[in-house]
């Protein structure tokens, strides 16, 4: 009840708001958002084969594909949407309600899908054709370069010829043995179940059994009244489902199995192949996630041919991504074997060529190779647990080279070469600022400087800084003040918790990593009070494995490091501190009452 009570306490001190000219509504963040949210570039990405991005405008009461160059100011439009639709008419297909997301083929062509049909736009011959179609209940939808599509309906794997002939790959009539689709829970790095090869030749794709699972009872709320529908979900100690991989030769029409062995609950993740197609690479993990197995296999026949390497841990080990080829024979692998999650460079072999990063910090994201200047490019925290940065290594010298500058939060976007990148980038002062950057780190064009959406409404200060636990781990907080905040009053506080794997919710980027909700709610009276705890990620392995086996003791004691400054401070209302979280943090706040 404590719990219930609690967000009834919440809603009740909502009401208490103080009077401005203007608010953000809590009403209008589900209906109409985007009045809130700073400007950017609609669909802003790298034309293929072309030192050039586009992106998608509004002209005339038209939308407007249009293109820049990596050094040019100036936009050329390629085509508008109603010159898209009128290339549809040509061929009796409906037009188009909106601008379609595209993905580029190369700087003279794109395809996009309408409905069930995937068409392809050529620029050049200022042509559209439908080039492959798929059943209407498809999922999962994956296509190969050549407009081959993999997607599943219900739970068997289907492909879709370019001659209009449809594939039925997998034909599993038990419901609980599902294909083609994401396993494990979505854990361990994967969202989804279909794996093209480098060539198109083949379809690697999960096939989980869930028959021995026990059913779990969920209430539909959606009809009248309401219905109980079961899932599938292994409780804890319970029996799991059971996953292989398949491997579908599309010439020869034929599916082998990898040989994964036993147990046969045992995870399988990380999915990934050889640029020559010869073999399939995957995770073994077992079921205490403490030790994993690097396996390669022949694509061909399915047979194991070597563990490449392993990894134990005493607590957990958690393979996230895929072994990244830069060429034929060589692969990137992140691991935290160091305490930190880092690249390491490996030969198809196995055999390990070098560390390739290595510090008190974590790469966060590869972003490509470049051949030419022998470099990996990639974003780390390098600077801080609150920033991300894109960076440079040289292979050879293990040299490190930050390419962005200003304080903050960039996220980033390579073209096919790792030449140039384009970089969004924001911090508390900054809603958005996009501009296209070198490979050595120059700024080549700036495409948008987007204006404070809030100009227009009294937003509240916001803070973010450092608080020491009892353990003298560093803690990183924010606070939201009332946006008529005055130091002489006293101020009810709602702290908003997350607090789990994978959550951090403090980062030095546009209103410090919080949401609208909690902006709306300093803007009714409130201080909002945020602290990431130990368990939470790009703090290093240590830091993130404090709670494992002891889940909401070191969470717990480090939130209330923060309600202790909290009631330090003069203008805090400690009588009226109120504590907000879902998911994990739903768990968390039930716990911190």
């Amino acid at each position: 009840m404590k719990f219930f009570k609690s967000a009834v306490i919440c809603l009740f001190l909502t009401s208490i708001a103080f009077s401005q000219t203007k608010k953000i509504e809590i009403e209008e963040l589900y209906t109409n958002p985007k009045q809130y949210y700073p400007e950017i570039l609609t669909q802003l990405q790298w034309i293929t084969g072309e030192a050039a991005v586009s992106f998608v405008k509004s002209e005339n009461d038209d939308k407007v594909l249009v293109k820049q160059s990596v050094n040019k100011k100036d936009s050329k439009k390629i085509i508008s949407l109603n010159e898209i639709n009128s290339k549809l008419s040509q061929i009796n297909s409906e037009k188009l309600s909106s601008f379609p997301q595209i993905k580029w083929i190369n700087k003279n062509s794109f395809y996009f899908w309408k409905n069930d049909s995937l068409f392809v736009l050529d620029l050049k011959n200022q042509n559209v054709n439908t080039v492959n179609s798929i059943d209407k209940s498809a999922v999962e939808i994956e296509v190969a370069e050549n407009f081959l599509v993999a997607f599943t309906v219900k739970n068997n794997l289907y492909l879709a010829k370019n001659n209009g002939e449809t594939i039925q790959i997998t034909n599993d009539e038990n419901k609980n043995i599902i294909n083609g689709q994401a396993v494990h829970r979505n854990e361990f790095g994967i969202n989804k179940g279909i794996f093209w090869s480098p060539k198109n030749n083949f379809i690697a794709f999960y096939r989980m059994d869930e028959s021995m699972v026990t059913d779990y009872p969920m209430l539909d709320l959606s009809t009248k009244p309401a219905a109980v529908e079961n899932i599938k979900y292994p409780m804890a100690g319970m029996q799991s489902h059971q996953v292989t991989i398949g491997n579908y030769d599309i010439k020869n029409n034929k599916t082998v199995w990898l040989k994964t062995g036993e147990p046969k609950d045992q995870y399988l993740t990380n999915i990934s192949w050889s640029p020559d197609e010869k073999f399939i690479f995957a995770v073994h993990l077992n079921r205490d996630q403490n030790e994993l197995k690097f396996v390669k296999y022949d694509a061909i026949s399915g047979e194991q041919i070597k563990i490449l390497f392993e990894e134990k841990d005493n607590e957990y080990v958690e393979p996230e991504n895929p072994a990244i080829f830069i060429d034929e024979s060589k692969f990137l692998w992140f691991s935290e074997r160091d305490g930190w999650n880092q690249l390491y460079l490996y030969d198809i072999e196995g055999n390990l060529i070098d560390q390739i990063t290595k510090g008190n910090w974590e790469v966060t994201e590869y972003l490509g190779f470049n051949k030419k200047r022998n470099e990996i490019y990639f974003t780390s925290t390098k600077e801080s647990p609150l920033e991300r940065h894109l960076y440079s290594v040289n292979l050879k010298s293990k040299a490190i080279k930050r390419l962005t500058e200003k304080s903050g939060t960039h996220k980033i976007i390579a073209n096919k070469n790792a030449e140039y990148f384009i970089d969004n980038f924001s911090n508390l002062e900054t809603p958005n600022f996009s501009s296209i950057i070198s490979n050595s780190g120059k700024i080549t064009n700036e495409l948008i400087n987007s204006k404070n959406p809030f100009g227009k409404f009294p937003a509240g200060e916001i803070k973010i800084f450092p608080l020491i636990n009892e353990n003298n781990d560093t803690l990183y907080s924010r606070i939201i003040l009332p946006s008529d905040f005055d130091k002489n009053k006293r101020y009810p506080v709602m702290v908003y918790v997350y607090g789990g794997p994978h959550s951090q919710q403090v980062s030095n980027s546009w209103l410090g990593g919080s949401s609208l909700f909690l902006n709306s709610m300093a803007q009714n009276g409130f201080i909002v009070f945020t602290l990431d705890n130990r368990g939470t990620p790009y703090r290093g392995i240590s830091f993130e494995q404090e709670t494992f086996r002891n889940l909401g003791t070191k969470e717990i004691e480090d939130q209330i490091t923060g309600i202790k400054y909290l009631k330090s401070l003069d203008y805090v209302d400690t009588a009226n501190i109120g504590v907000f979280g879902w998911s994990y943090g739903g768990f968390m706040t039930s716990y911190f009452m």
